[in-house]
């Protein structure tokens, strides 16, 4: 009995050290998008999709973010966000981005940014898959995955299926924000 309470007491002093460890190395790297049910938490990729991280990350830090609805959600598929008009049709003042395609999956919860027909169009807006959709692989550059927080996704309220998803009244990000920038 005390080797298993002695083993236990190591498991959880490793489990808090790791823990620790983890989070403050990767804040810098870890977006935080509250929801009116809860928190999702996505960990960025820079490795993957550099530019489009350091974009999220300058969006997010002006705080762009805060209060853009879900203007189309496919119950599952995804959830898309990120245009400040909420029509789909609109993103920030900067730039288009060149794509970053990777070998990065479409799985449930793969966060990936939205683009026109150019592969080159990526602005501001961003959709969670969330069921696997490994048809988008390749064609979309997946900048993120979410990490906690999926159940909040899924809550988010659904569009119209005859309309493409285009949501009527809208669930929206009530605030996005770097976790490193969290005092």
């Amino acid at each position: 009995m005390f080797k298993n309470i002695k083993l236990l007491f190591i498991a959880i002093i490793q489990s808090i050290f790791f823990m620790s460890n983890v989070n403050a190395a990767n804040l810098e790297n870890t977006l935080y998008i509250d929801l009116k049910d809860g928190r999702v938490v996505i960990e960025m990729l820079p490795e993957v999709a550099p530019k489009h991280v350091e974009r999220i990350k300058t969006l997010a830090r002006q705080k762009f973010y805060d209060g853009i609805v879900f203007h189309r959600v496919i119950d599952g598929f995804m959830v898309q966000t990120g245009d400040p008009a909420g029509t789909g049709m609109g993103g920030s003042k900067l730039n288009d981005l060149k794509a970053e395609f990777s070998n990065q999956p479409h799985l449930r919860g793969a966060v990936s940014m939205a683009r026109a027909q150019s592969p080159n169009s990526a602005n501001s807006q961003f959709f969670i898959v969330t069921k696997d959709s490994n048809f988008l692989d390749g064609q979309y550059t997946v900048w993120g995955k979410v990490v906690s927080g999926m159940e909040f996704v899924d809550k988010i309220k659904k569009g119209n299926p005859a309309n493409n998803g285009s949501v009527s009244d809208p669930d929206k990000m009530l605030k996005v924000r770097v976790a490193s920038d969290l005092k």
